[in-house]
């Protein structure tokens, strides 16, 4: 006669599950556990009930995407800068197209993510998804053409750099005139559409690499606390050590 599980080993083993899996494999373990498994199944029915919400969440999201696949597009690119309000550094872009009826559970607009999830999502979208790009645009080139000019180009060097040519973008807000792909802008598209809240996430995750390194380069300016915002920190540093080669000239000229 076989050893009869723990309670944490039954839970161990279901753990890879998604929720309702798991509570299928609960369901018939019962039979053989009876009462000792009820806190570990109302926990997984609570679980279920997160993941069947997060699952509609996610799909209100795929509407566009939805839409435009009815029209015949097989590749979708969504497109999303970050970047644009800092005093130093680049603004980044990046461009993701992602597979029809993928889900990313917890993907959204990188603003409305801790950096711990926006990290792990990060991840889970190189491995997703079918072409990830980015592009971006230093700080010199922002103080020249100005940074909604520097946005967009960051924007159309994402677009070229895939490896696969899409049907159609899906951008945050903003139309591309140096490509030539069928777009939609959509306002707050990060917040609206999968493909744009991958690419929101893959921008701002780059970006903030780029300015953890720019903190040991020019560790009294806090870039790995603010990115490179205009924080009251930040100005505070300017005022006190001036400006250093990564910053916008044309944004801090009224702070120094």
């Amino acid at each position: 006669m076989s050893r009869k599980l723990t309670l944490k080993e039954i839970e161990e083993s279901v753990r890879s599950f998604t929720p309702d899996k798991a509570l299928e494999r609960l369901y018939i373990l019962r039979e053989d556990y009876g009462e000792k498994l009820k806190s570990l199944i109302v926990k997984y029915e609570k679980k279920k009930e997160s993941y069947l919400k997060e699952i509609n969440r996610f799909m209100a999201m795929c509407e566009y995407e939805k839409e435009a696949y009815t029209k015949g597009c097989k590749l979708i690119a969504g497109i999303d800068e970050a970047g644009r309000g800092p005093l130093a550094g680049p603004v980044v872009a990046a461009a993701v197209i992602l597979p029809e009826n993928v889900f990313i559970e917890g993907l959204n607009d990188s603003k409305k993510l801790s950096e711990k999830k926006r990290n792990e999502l990060f991840h889970i979208i190189r491995e997703k998804a079918i072409s990830v790009s980015v592009g971006m645009v230093d700080e010199k080139q922002i103080d020249e053409i100005n940074i909604l000019n520097a946005a967009k180009k960051a924007m159309e060097s994402a677009v070229k750099g895939l490896d696969k040519k899409p049907d159609l973008l899906l951008i945050d807000a903003v139309e591309l005139k140096g490509i030539d792909i069928s777009q939609k802008p959509i306002i707050k598209g990060d917040a609206l559409s999968i493909s744009i809240a991958a690419a929101s996430v893959i921008a701002k995750v780059t970006r903030d690499a780029i300015m953890n390194e720019m903190d040991k380069l020019y560790p009294c300016y806090g870039f790995i606390k603010h990115k490179g915002y205009g924080t009251s920190e930040h100005i505070t540093s300017i005022k006190k050590y001036g400006i250093c080669p990564i910053h916008r000239l044309s944004f801090v000229k009224n702070i120094v």
